[in-house]
């Protein structure tokens, strides 16, 4: 019998069903399995921040260097130039790439140093000379100088260096830790440098 004919009889029917079941089956298996793929598989985001003039790459929870120290040198900047006119706008500025774990003790500490800028009238002026990233803690440092000037007072120049740990969550930047001292970069080569020096005898 040739197929055609079969075809057209009852059992022929019933094959070609069946046939076409296990078809079917195999197609939504195979759908499936690539959208579990497709979902499972990290997107990676290219992005050219204004401060570099390379392509740096994102995924959803990472980020190259590049767009950490960009991120770092942004954050520097914004903190490091206030004054009482602009004081309240660095906070709202701040406050969504805070961390859960810094959120209250930052904004706090902004509080404070605000409502000094405000009643001292103090201007200040950060200009950043380095930029580094350190991969073994993931820290960002941005050292430069800081200018502090009162509305009858000559400027006070000294050293300042931001630390920053920023993460990527949803492909977004997070501010996870923050410190701010009038002092060179603390690496760990400098920390271990530091400690293996012999201490001075008590007189």
């Amino acid at each position: 019998m040739r197929w055609s004919d079969f075809l057209q009889t009852w059992d022929g029917h019933e094959t070609e069903n069946r046939f076409s079941r296990v078809v079917i089956i195999g197609l939504l298996v195979v759908c499936v399995i690539t959208s579990l793929a497709a979902w499972r598989t990290e997107r990676s985001i290219i992005l050219v921040p204004p401060s570099l003039t390379q392509e740096v790459e994102v995924t959803r929870s990472q980020a190259s260097s590049e767009f950490k120290e960009s991120w770092g040198l942004f954050l520097a900047e914004l903190l490091g130039n206030t004054t009482p006119a602009n004081a309240d706008f660095l906070k709202t500025a701040v406050e969504p790439l805070l961390a859960p774990d810094i959120y209250r003790s930052v904004l706090d500490a902004m509080s404070d140093q605000i409502k000094a800028i405000k009643m001292d009238r103090v201007a200040i002026s950060f200009t950043p000379r380095h930029v580094d990233y350190e991969a073994e803690t993931n820290k960002v440092f941005v050292s430069g100088e800081l200018k502090s000037q009162g509305p009858s007072s000559k400027p006070d120049v000294k050293p300042r260096t931001y630390e920053f740990i920023i993460a990527i969550k949803n492909y977004r930047p997070r501010l996870e830790y923050i410190d701010v001292y009038p002092d060179s970069p603390r690496t760990l080569a400098r920390l271990k440098a530091t400690q293996g020096q012999p201490h001075e005898a008590q007189p």
